[in-house]
């Protein structure tokens, strides 16, 4: 078992943990009370993100959210920033809590690890899934994946961040909103992302931009509803939302036109509706 780092403020703030399979304690939570919807945050981004959606659906719904290791009150361990390990991560929530006819909504990395999870642990326990500006299906460019970029362009990126990751998130922050965006809300999202630690930011982002999702997509076979923007410029459609969808068999696809990356926040309305219509159809 890897040694990992706890932070103290996690064990006195009274706050619920499940332990994973190598010892990791992830912070949980949770809103309202129903039928359960679990979300899956963005990489960098703890449970805060989902205030809005958990807010929204709480009536009706158990609404719960959990900070992936290394992020927000979970234990920064030394290791397991791999797709297999986020996805034993979540079994380990789903099972720890027995969620089950689960709706998992997930924001951009989170969706390789609820398709992930679902092709190691099957689906028994998840009736549906929501993928939000997913980063699936394959990043790089690959011999047979041409449309992905170069290596050389991510690798420039976790460079950056090695030096100065708080200028790379203010000069990306913009293109995650609208014009129409408050300064306070960019502001409020912002100061999220900077807790992510360095190390973590560049962990998560090579496991992102490195693992191939196209057989997994294949093997999904639940409801599953994507929604992108056609201005994201972290996960262009063209090379993520829409591949994702046409992999994954009887897949839904709503394309906002535009819409960024942010657009749980930019577009939190018709998100909403439409997210509780696809539960309702399905």
């Amino acid at each position: 078992m890897l040694r990992s780092e706890s932070f103290a403020s996690s064990r006195t703030a009274g706050g619920p943990f499940v332990e994973a399979r190598d010892g990791t304690h992830l912070y949980w939570t949770q809103w309202g009370a129903g039928a359960p919807m679990l979300f899956l945050s963005s990489a960098g981004m703890c449970t805060p993100m989902w205030d809005y959606q958990m807010t929204a659906f709480a009536e009706g719904h158990r609404c719960v959210a959990f900070d992936r290791r290394g992020h927000g009150r979970s234990d920064r361990p030394l290791g397991g920033y791999d797709y297999d390990t986020f996805a034993d991560d979540v079994d380990s929530v789903i099972t720890a809590l027995d969620l089950d006819d689960l709706t998992v909504i997930t924001h951009s990395m989170a969706a390789g690890e609820i398709v992930r999870y679902l092709t190691r642990h099957g689906s028994d326990r998840v009736a549906r899934i929501v993928l939000i500006a997913p980063t699936t299906p394959c990043l790089m460019r690959m011999p047979d994946n041409p449309n992905g970029l170069p290596q050389s362009t991510f690798e420039a990126v976790r460079a950056s961040w090695r030096l100065d990751y708080p200028k790379w998130v203010a000069d990306n922050t913009a293109p995650f909103f609208v014009p129409e965006s408050s300064p306070a809300m960019m502001q409020w999202v912002t100061a999220l992302l900077m807790q992510c630690p360095v190390q973590v930011a560049i962990a998560c982002n090579e496991a992102v931009t490195t693992t191939d999702f196209r057989a997994d997509l294949a093997e999904v076979s639940v409801p599953v509803l994507v929604v992108h923007g056609d201005r994201d410029a972290s996960a262009p459609l063209a090379l993520t939302g829409k591949p994702t969808a046409e992999r994954i068999p009887g897949c839904r696809l709503e394309v906002y036109e535009g819409a960024p990356h942010g657009l749980t926040y930019t577009h939190m309305e018709r998100l909403h509706g439409d997210v509780l219509s696809f539960m309702w159809e399905t």
